[in-house]
C-alpha cells in the first residue's frame, strides 16, 4: 500500500517539542511495515527541510497561515498522485476537501481527542457531515470509539478504536532508585498546562502529600498555551507553600530522562482524556503511575495491578491518599513498576499500533480495488 497521512496545520513532523498528534504520526509511521510506503504531509517549520526521505517514509513539509491555506498546499502537494489510503489526524474539517481531489481513495480520520468534534470547534451537524465523508474512524482509545458512536450513532459501523504506543528502546526502565531519608520525594508531571488537565488538583494534593512525606515536591514538564495561567499556577504553589519547579517545554529526546528522575508520575486530569499518552512513557520508565480514572486512562492502568486511579479525581484528598502509598510502601512502587513495563511492552508499542492501522487499511484498500 501506499499511505498518505496528513497532519494538523500546527507543527511539523517530527517535532522537536510538544506537538503530540505529530509525534504519534511519525513515530506510527517508522513502525509501519517497510513493504509499504508512507507520505506525510505537514507543517514547515524550524530547521527541518520542506522535504525528506527516511527509508520508507517521504515528507512533505508545506507553509500556510491559516488550516485553509496550509491545506490547499498540502493538496497541491499530492495533486496527481496515487495512494491506496489516506490517513487525516485529527481534523474532522479537513475531509471534505481531501474527498473531492480523492474522490476513489478509502479516507480514514484519526481522532486523538474529543476537541475537533466538540461544540467548541465545530457543530454537531458539520461534525456529522465531515465524519460521514470518512471511510474509516479511528479513535486513539476503546473510550474516544464509543464516545463516537454515541455521539453519531448513523457512523457506528466506521468507528474503530487503535491504542497508542511508545518507544520501548527509548523509555527504558530505569534502575531502581534508593532513597534516603534526606532524598527529595519527587511527583512529576507532564502535559500541557492548562486547566482541563487539573494541576491545580495537584498542587493541592502535593500540599497534603507535604504533611506526611516532608520531602515532597513537584516538578511540571509542559508548555503553557497562555503565560497567565501559568503565572496563576505560580500563585496557587505560592500560596500553598509547596516547592514546584517549572521546567517548560521538554523536547522529546530529554522526556526519558525526565521520566526517570522522579519517584512518581501523576496525571490528574479533570476532563476526558482520550488516552494519556504520557501514563504509557511513565509505565515503560519504571515511575509508580498515579491517574484520574476517566477517559481510556482505565484501559492502560489498572487499579493495583500496574498502578493506581484515582475515581474522585476533583479531589485533592484523594490524590494525595495514592501518592502517599508510592511513597510510603517500596514494595507496592516495586510491584507496580514491573507490572506496567510488562503491560507496556505486551500491548503498547507503536509496532503494535503500526499492525493494527495496517490491518484495517489492508482491508478497506482491497474493497476499494
Amino acid at each position: 500500500m501506499h499511505i498518505l497521512i496528513i497532519a494538523p496545520e500546527q507543527n511539523p513532523v517530527p517535532p522537536s517539542v510538544g506537538g503530540s498528534v505529530e509525534h504519534c504520526i511519525y513515530q506510527i509511521a517508522k513502525k509501519i511495515s517497510p513493504i509499504h510506503r508512507v507520505t506525510i504531509l505537514s507543517k514547515l517549520r524550524g530547521h527541518l527541510p520542506a522535504k525528506s526521505i527516511h527509508g520508507h517514509i517521504t515528507i512533505y513539509r508545506v507553509t500556510g497561515k491559516s488550516k485553509e491555506s496550509y491545506l490547499t498546499q498540502v493538496l497541491r502537494a499530492v495533486k496527481g498522485k496515487h495512494f491506496d489510503m489516506i490517513q487525516i489526524d485529527n481534523r474532522p474539517r479537513f475531509i471534505p476537501m481531501v474527498r473531492q481531489c480523492f474522490p476513489r481513495t478509502p479516507i480514514s480520520i484519526f481522532l486523538h481527542s474529543t476537541t475537533f468534534i466538540s461544540s467548541s470547534k465545530t457543530s454537531a451537524k458539520q461534525a456529522l457531515s465531515d465524519l460521514g465523508k470518512a471511510n474509516l474512524i479511528i479513535g486513539n482509545s476503546l473510550s474516544l470509539q464509543n464516545h463516537v458512536k454515541r455521539k453519531f450513532p448513523s457512523l457506528q459501523h466506521k468507528v474503530h478504536h487503535v491504542h497508542l504506543g511508545v518507544d520501548l528502546n527509548q523509555f527504558i526502565l530505569r534502575k531502581e532508585r534508593i532513597r534516603t531519608k534526606v532524598s527529595p520525594f519527587v511527583i512529576l508531571y507532564a502535559g500541557r498546562l492548562t486547566p482541563i488537565k487539573g494541576i491545580p488538583v495537584l498542587m493541592k494534593a502535593t500540599h497534603l502529600v507535604k504533611k506526611s512525606i516532608p520531602s515532597a515536591r513537584l516538578v511540571l514538564a509542559g508548555g503553557a498555551g497562555k503565560s497567565s495561567y501559568k503565572r496563576h499556577l505560580q500563585q496557587v504553589a505560592s500560596s500553598l507553600r509547596i516547592p514546584v519547579t517549572f521546567k517548560g517545554a521538554v523536547s522529546r529526546g530529554q522526556m526519558p530522562q525526565f521520566y526517570r528522575s522522579g519517584d512518581c508520575f501523576v496525571c490528574p486530569s479533570q476532563g476526558h482524556e482520550a488516552f494519556g499518552l504520557v501514563n504509557v512513557e511513565a509505565m515503560a520508565s519504571g515511575v509508580p503511575a498515579v491517574a484520574s480514572k476517566n477517559g481510556g486512562i482505565p484501559e492502560i492502568i489498572r487499579h493495583g495491578h500496574n498502578g493506581l486511579l484515582v475515581s474522585k479525581f476533583r479531589s485533592p484528598e484523594h490524590f494525595a491518599r495514592e501518592i502517599i502509598k508510592i511513597a510510603k510502601q517500596p514494595s507496592l512502587a516495586k510491584k507496580l513498576t514491573h507490572q506496567a513495563r510488562k503491560d507496556v511492552t505486551a500491548k503498547f508499542s507503536w509496532r503494535t499500533t503500526a499492525r493494527k492501522l495496517e490491518k484495517l487499511y489492508a482491508v478497506k484498500a482491497k474493497t476499494y480495488k
